[in-house]
């Protein structure tokens, strides 16, 4: 069996217009490499050897719509097939479901050791992503990020917020903007981050508010710990979470510092593929599970991020 197989969430979820696993697949089709898809619950494990129920699709035609998205069909695949296939026969393995990095997820990466160990190679590799927990990894170098508190007890997070002013609020696991609060120094506050945390049971990330988030939050694109593209995300005007690329963005001395930093943890863990959110020099977030933002940044720019990210990782690997 030649060819790649995306693990992923179901293929009616994905937004051909601007996931980047679609933009990942489309990069594999043009390289004239067969695309085959399954999701994490059709992985078993006979004799030794993973198998997959799997499909095998091809992308229908996309062009760029002038801004963040692809103009695509609404069913932007069709299914030419399937088969149950040894897993480690493919020729690279991408692992693109979304967090959080629950037991699905973890059960996920432990079958794909497997595959690892068979001599194919899983993008990103399994055991990095338990070992590099993306939203904690931060964490391990505080001298990059602005001040940060990671707990569950409310009052403790409110000290923290009367300390710094206001804060972004996230759950621990979550991904893609969902559960993400603004808490003030105000009275609402304990209310808030009582909700947060689920009355003191769930764990948040509770960091300073930077106000020059209105003028960019940066997505650096780091393929094997260097960067390959960048682009600029601002919050909605009714919002302020960050919404889709809007901009280019300039590659500065501090994002090659946070690079320098990172970049090598990264390549020790297998993690080949990251995304970087960077907001006035400090480091946010590290995002290693399923890196977005690429297919959006391409039909914006006009770059081919995509492509240079599939060319690279599959470099030896295809036949």
């Amino acid at each position: 069996m030649t060819g790649v197989l995306f693990v992923t969430d179901p293929l009616t979820g994905l937004q051909g217009d601007i996931d980047a696993s679609v933009g990942l697949m489309s990069a594999t089709q043009d390289l004239g490499v067969d695309i085959w898809c399954c999701g994490p619950e059709e992985l078993a494990v006979v004799d030794g050897r993973v198998c997959a129920r799997a499909r095998r699709i091809r992308l229908r035609p996309r062009v760029a719509g002038g801004d963040h998205r692809w103009i695509v069909d609404s069913t932007w695949w069709d299914e030419l097939g399937t088969a149950v296939v040894d897993v480690a026969s493919f020729d690279v393995v991408q692992l693109r479901i979304d967090p959080p990095v629950d037991a699905r997820y973890l059960h996920t990466t432990y079958l794909l050791d497997l595959v690892e160990a068979a001599g194919t190679r899983v993008i990103n590799r399994p055991e990095g992503i338990r070992a590099m927990h993306e939203k904690l990894i931060a964490l391990q170098f505080p001298e990059l990020c602005p001040p940060t508190y990671v707990g569950a007890d409310p009052q403790a997070l409110r000290s923290f917020v009367r300390g710094v002013g206001t804060a972004v609020v996230k759950p621990v696991d979550g991904f893609a903007g969902i559960g993400v609060w603004l808490v003030r120094d105000d009275r609402s506050a304990i209310a808030l981050l009582e909700s947060a945390t689920h009355g003191g049971r769930q764990h948040v990330i509770a960091q300073q508010f930077l106000p020059t988030v209105a003028e960019g939050n940066k997505r650096l694109f780091l393929l094997d710990g260097e960067i390959v593209g960048a682009v600029l995300r601002r919050p909605a005007v009714d919002d302020f979470r960050i919404g889709p690329p809007v901009a280019p963005a300039e590659i500065d001395d501090h994002d090659r510092a946070i690079v320098g930093v990172l970049g090598p943890v990264l390549r020790k863990h297998g993690l080949a593929v990251a995304g970087l959110d960077v907001i006035d020099g400090r480091l946010i977030e590290v995002n290693v599970t399923c890196p977005g933002g690429m297919h959006k940044t391409d039909a914006l720019l006009g770059t081919n991020l995509s492509h240079t990210i599939v060319s690279s990782l599959f470099k030896g690997a295809l036949v």
